[in-house]
């Protein structure tokens, strides 16, 4: 059996839940990002697939949404296991998507919602210190063997995918926060004094939102999906989403656990 592990993960969270969720399996299998070249034909291949992504505001990354609907025809009778990562809550994170996937064809064996250390570095309440965070990975890694375990005996989890949860996510975030995560945002915002020029921000952004303008500076396309990749990755934390400034530092932690994973392929 051809298992593909695929992912969509801004900062790193939903790699790593993914690769640790697929490892526990049987069998053949591969791990893909939805942004690789070769990521449509593994698709196509593959008899099962564990698909990880982020949680916004219990609603799913514009990204993701495109990349279904503009390959709709892949997905017909495939067996799908969603994974879905969040900092706090969703609700129905692996229901959002799983109506989607049903929409075109795919079978939804199961789901389950992990908590991660949060993507959003410029919002203060937010803020974790590494034990904490690493409490929560451990925590995390332990559900994710466990689900692995029900799922290896036929018996996948089935969290998010019920109606009451559909209702807590529907109510508890997503009708509140609709404009943010039902079209592309016009974000991030660049600090100027701060900005290097380096154009670290434009070779991750995964769509190709940010370029430079005549005078050097980085602008945005209004094509922003939320994944706060380019607000980790920028140098001097010149970049900001929702809040005004960087307020701490991405996770240590989950960037050690993310290059030991790299190291391990």
């Amino acid at each position: 059996m051809k298992r593909l592990g695929l992912y969509f993960s801004g900062t790193g969270n939903s790699t790593f839940c993914v690769t640790q969720f697929i490892r526990e399996l049987d069998g053949e299998y591969r791990i893909c990002s939805l942004e690789d070249v070769d990521a449509k034909e593994l698709i196509k291949e593959a008899d099962e697939i564990i698909v990880g992504y982020p949680i916004y505001y219990s609603n799913i990354p514009m990204f993701i949404k495109d990349f279904i609907t503009q390959n709709s025809d892949l997905w017909k009778q495939k067996k799908i296991f969603l994974i879905a990562t969040m900092g706090l809550f969703s609700g129905d994170g692996s229901g959002c998507l799983a109506r989607l996937l049903k929409k075109h064809g795919g079978i939804i064996l199961g789901g389950i919602h992990l908590k991660m250390p949060d993507c959003i570095i410029d919002v203060a309440i937010l803020k974790k210190n590494d034990l904490e965070e690493q409490k929560q990975i451990d925590k995390t890694v332990l559900k994710i063997k466990q689900s692995a375990q029900l799922y290896k005996n036929s018996t996948p989890p089935q969290q998010g995918l019920h109606f009451f949860s559909h209702m807590l996510g529907l109510f508890g975030q997503r009708l509140w926060f609709l404009k943010k995560t039902s079209s592309y945002q016009d974000a991030p915002k660049i600090n100027d004094k701060k900005c290097i020029r380096c154009k670290v921000c434009i070779n991750v952004c995964p769509m190709h939102n940010l370029s430079t303008a005549i005078d050097g500076s980085i602008i945005n396309s209004s094509q922003c999906t939320l994944c706060y990749r380019c607000v980790h990755t920028c140098p001097k934390q010149a970049i900001t989403i929702l809040g005004k400034k960087v307020i701490h530092s991405p996770s240590s932690l989950l960037k050690s656990n993310d290059s030991n994973q790299k190291n391990d392929s």
